[in-house]
């Protein structure tokens, strides 16, 4: 029995009737953010919602039998505990103030592609891999922001106190840097004085208008060198880093499973699958002595 349901839940169809109906949760969901489609097919909508749901929990049921008189291994997989989580949440009895919980619930159930997509998987393991080795560049790209902001403020925080006029707002005039987002604009305020440039639309605002010609430029461009072109770099490369491990290790577990394959098989099995070798070995064989004798047909 539990082969029976290990098929169904390995084959192709199933596999890509889920990934069809984990979009039309995701359709469905954000189909009721229009009142109007609300008001009009509500009830619909709610019938719909009900079938997905219901769906899920006959894929949960399915993998679980998959495993036989194990059931519990089903848990082993994290994907299959995320799975599970997100499908019991929608049947806890919430309401009310709790409405947002069981909203939150629905819409990740469209994250459920990831699990049903082995490449995105993947992916998602990589980053999740790559967390605490990110977590050092953080810390370095912190301190960055923090020396660049303390500088920022004592150089330019009388000139334009709206961008840098305390530390908190230095940082943010710094994120908006680092995303290469209208810092043309910050450095020529710097450059040419707020009396000059930056403030048309604010003549009012207390300030001490001052220029900075030499000082502006290198602490604007030196910060985007440091910042976007090797700091964000150095994320990058932890990611990849981190998608070559994943691959490495989805490599290992699938030659960990053809070998638990193999020693399932009976010898008859691996004599079948050995005569089907050899056939497609004599079948390309014979396929590349035709190619030669054609060639040698043609040159004659």
């Amino acid at each position: 029995m539990a082969e029976f349901f290990r098929k169904i839940v390995d084959s192709k169809i199933f596999q890509y009737f889920i990934v069809g109906v984990i979009l039309a949760a995701g359709v469905v969901v954000g189909l009721e953010t229009y009142p109007g489609i609300v008001e009009s097919s509500g009830g619909l909508l709610h019938l719909l919602d009900r079938m997905i749901l219901y769906i899920f929990v006959l894929e949960i049921l399915f993998k679980i039998a998959a495993k036989g008189s194990k059931p519990w291994e089903f848990f082993y997989d994290g994907w299959n505990v995320f799975d599970f989580v997100i499908v019991a949440v929608c049947f806890l009895p919430i309401g009310g103030a709790y409405i947002a919980v069981l909203r939150l619930a629905r819409i990740l159930r469209v994250f459920r592609l990831v699990s049903a997509l082995p490449k995105l998987q993947i992916l998602v393991g990589a980053l999740l891999k790559s967390i605490p080795s990110m977590s050092y560049v953080a810390v370095l790209l912190f301190l960055l922001f923090y020396i660049y902001a303390v500088i920022g403020t004592f150089l330019f925080g009388q000139n334009d106190p709206m961008h840098f006029g305390s530390l908190e707002a230095t940082m943010m005039t710094l994120f908006k840097t680092i995303t290469l987002e209208g810092w043309i604009d910050f450095m020529n305020t710097q450059v040419f004085g707020s009396n000059i440039y930056g403030y048309e639309n604010f003549p009012d605002a207390p300030r001490v208008p001052s220029a900075h010609p030499i000082a502006a430029p290198i602490y604007f461009v030196s910060f985007i060198l440091l910042g976007t072109m090797i700091m964000l770099n150095l994320f990058i490369g932890v990611i990849i880093n981190g998608m070559e491990e994943t691959h490495e290790e989805e490599e290992i577990k699938e030659l960990a499973k053809i070998r638990e394959t193999l020693k399932n098989i009976t010898v008859e099995e691996e004599i079948n699958l050995i005569s089907e070798d050899l056939n497609k070995i004599n079948e390309n064989l014979k396929m590349l002595k035709n190619r030669l004798n054609t060639g040698n047909t043609v040159k004659a």
